[in-house]
């Protein structure tokens, strides 16, 4: 039995690549780190969230992590077989751990983090091959406005550092080079 093909729309990508950006720049003020997801079933959104680390005190408050809960909540079951996740940056290994026990169908991220994405940036956990479960991935959807909104928040805190304005933020490191964005930060 062959699996059901998946029909990509890149104008659908973008068009919940941006609803994922509106959720960075929500995180942006509150001053988290701006990333942002939204999870996608059946053309309808059933989870959204960004970044509330600092907010709620809590690590694993990622946005990929309050958007799986919202959309559990929203379908009544913990399986997401159905739901494509879109989020702004490529998803850490906590979350792609939490996204393969999810069994979300499809991950759409902006940009990548090559030195500790776990959706093929460093590691791929999303498609490991002694899983149960593999997702399919798309990389680069609105890479350029992903970048952006991340470089936006590291310079405003290192300007804020010179200042020696309070900041409450762990180290941030970012590369300028290749526009990955590369930090220590959730």
């Amino acid at each position: 039995m062959t699996e059901p093909q998946i029909i990509i729309n890149p104008f659908d990508d973008e068009h919940y690549m941006r609803e994922a950006l509106r959720q960075a720049r929500k995180a942006a003020s509150q001053d988290e780190v701006p990333i942002g997801a939204v999870i996608v079933h059946q053309g309808s959104i059933i989870g959204r969230a960004w970044n509330q680390v600092e907010t709620l005190k809590d690590a694993t408050a990622h946005a990929e992590m309050l958007a799986l809960t919202q959309a559990e909540s929203a379908l009544g079951d913990w399986r997401l077989t159905d739901c494509d996740l879109y989020v702004t940056k490529e998803p850490c290994p906590m979350c792609a751990g939490a996204i393969m026990h999810c069994r979300i169908r499809r991950v759409i991220f902006g940009c990548p983090d090559v030195k500790g994405g776990g959706a093929g940036g460093y590691w791929n956990l999303l498609q490991a091959p002694n899983l149960n479960h593999r997702a399919e991935i798309t990389s680069g959807v609105l890479n350029d406005q992903c970048v952006g909104i991340l470089k936006e928040f590291f310079a405003a805190a290192r300007r804020r550092r010179a200042e020696g304005l309070e900041h409450k933020k762990g180290a941030a490191k970012e590369s300028t080079g290749d526009d990955t964005v590369i930090f220590d930060g959730p």
